[in-house]
């Protein structure tokens, strides 16, 4: 008797279907797996038959044949457990075939039967809605998750029996519901604030500037001077997700198998902070079967690139792509796949490699030529790509023993959730925010007048600036005239926008 059960297979951020087929035949007892399965795939026979006899039910002694279709995609994970499973129990009619058809199945099984969770719960309900199905079984675990999919039941089983009684109608479970509302009404709070920053007021402002336009900044001055301290706080003045950037999120960690045990979804934005000994397969994905990197898990939020230079060159050149495009295709022998990669990058950097080039207080010990290699290690075409370079000088000792560290991020936050709304009127779902104007924005966006003009024509004559850079220049300034809510900009605009182009001056 051949029986299909139908599960899904993980490409990228997308969910393919794959019918499971189970075929028991009269011969010698063996188990075969066809349909290009991954290691994982092929040693679950030995998980399968010991949680099968360990649940109470009888393994049959024939020959039995397993085919996931269809056999050109990789067919990786341990997710075919559970479907492969109840194939073999309803093709030895232990399971009846009423109800088994009308779900998707995913799941890993242990030895005892139990149903473990596995990655992508996500993406398989969505395909188990797109392809009509009245639900989907899977772990307790990842019900959550997968509860974000309103349009189907979601069967959460803590054991191979619980499916078997579910199917056969001898126990009621009930679909595993979510409190939508819930999730995103609930007032979000974060461990961080501007307020308890001292001084930097400098530094505070470009952080409102490009959380406000969703720009590019680096950060550089000396050690302790408050960098990540910064970096940290920018979450808390950005926007709130929207229910559709909360799910485009969640589908890249649900992918990586980053949700917590329970999580349904991602409701505040991510901060992704590697470590400068990164790979490049490990900041923008990779691997034989490609993987999401830090740049995607970074979607709809920030990656603080701490210490810059110190990152290996190749691996800093690869950001340039994904920053223009905001997304990343990785090609392998057996797969390419596309990840999203619309992210805010904040660097950090020291101005030498001492870190004290710029302190009025110590003493530089590198020479001229340590430090022009020292920021040589930073590309031009890269630096270009940021759009707002700012110094971060030390503090002084009566800013950092201050009662107050000035405006909370909640004020700071509602004057950008107002800059944001004038860009959403003005691009109408063309782009997100400033940042991501194209040309043809620019030039009906970005009007100068005389006075501005010839102030940008300085700047770049003197500063050698590139067409990039410049048109960077151009949506700060953009962003700058939306915070204090002027339609047209202005010099002063201009003026502020050109000074956030630190390292494009020849400081040495």
């Amino acid at each position: 008797m051949i029986v299909k059960i139908t599960s899904s297979a993980i490409l990228g951020i997308e969910s393919w279907p794959v019918d499971v087929e189970v075929d028991i035949s009269r011969g010698l007892p063996q188990f075969f797996t066809v349909g290009l399965p991954d290691v994982s795939v092929k040693e679950s026979k030995d998980r399968i038959k010991a949680a099968i006899q360990n649940s109470g039910y009888t393994f049959p002694g024939n020959r039995v044949t397993i085919n996931l279709a269809p056999a050109d995609i990789k067919k990786e994970g341990t997710g075919y457990d559970l479907p492969i499973a109840v194939g073999i129990l309803a093709a030895q009619g232990i399971i009846t075939p009423d109800r088994f058809s009308e779900y998707l199945f995913i799941g890993e099984l242990s030895l005892d039967g139990s149903v473990k969770s596995v990655n992508g719960a996500l993406l398989a309900a969505i395909q188990a809605a797109k392809m009509g199905f009245r639900g989907i079984i899977l772990p307790r675990d990842n019900a959550a998750e997968a509860s974000m999919v309103e349009s189907i039941e979601i069967i959460a089983v803590d054991y191979l029996h619980d499916a078997v009684e579910f199917l056969n109608g001898t126990r009621d479970i009930p679909p595993m519901e979510t409190d939508m509302s819930r999730l995103f009404s609930r007032d979000l709070r974060y461990p961080f604030d501007f307020s308890e920053v001292n001084g930097q007021n400098q530094a505070k402002r470009a952080l409102e500037v490009a959380a406000a336009g969703g720009h590019n900044i680096i950060m550089v001055g000396p050690p302790g001077s408050g960098k990540t301290m910064l970096a940290q706080r920018l979450l808390t003045i950005l926007p709130d997700l929207s229910f559709e950037e909360a799910m485009e999120t969640t589908k890249v960690h649900s992918v990586a198998g980053l949700l917590g045990r329970g999580e349904a979804i991602l409701a505040t934005r991510p901060f992704r902070a590697p470590h400068h000994s990164i790979s490049d397969a490990g900041l923008v994905g990779g691997g034989r079967v490609p993987r999401p990197g830090e740049i995607s898990l970074a979607h709809n939020g920030v990656l603080f690139l701490d210490e810059l230079p110190e990152f290996k060159r190749n691996v800093l050149e690869v950001l340039r792509q994904p920053l223009e495009s905001g997304s990343i295709t990785v090609s392998r022998s057996l797969a390419s796949v596309t990840y999203p990669a619309r992210f805010m990058l904040v660097a950090a950097m020291n101005p030498c490699p001492c870190g004290y080039f710029t302190d009025s207080r110590r003493q530089c010990r590198c020479a001229p030529q340590q430090i022009r290699q020292y920021r040589a290690k930073i590309s031009g075409p890269l630096l270009d790509r940021i759009d707002i370079h700012i110094e971060v000088p030390s503090v002084r000792y009566r800013e950092l023993t201050g009662q107050s560290g000035g405006e909370t991020s909640e004020t700071i936050k509602e004057r950008v959730n107002r800059a944001r709304d004038i860009q959403k009127g003005r691009f109408r779902g063309a782009a997100l925010c400033n940042a991501g104007m194209s040309n043809r924005q620019i030039k009906s966006c970005c009007a100068l007048d005389e006075e501005s003009r010839r102030l940008i024509e300085m700047a770049v004559d003197r500063l050698g600036l590139s067409a990039r850079a410049y048109t960077r220049i151009l949506k700060v300034a953009r962003t700058i005239a939306d915070l204090e809510g002027e339609e047209s900009i202005r010099q002063s605009h201009v003026s502020e926008a050109i000074q956030y182009r630190t390292l494009d001056r020849d400081a040495i």
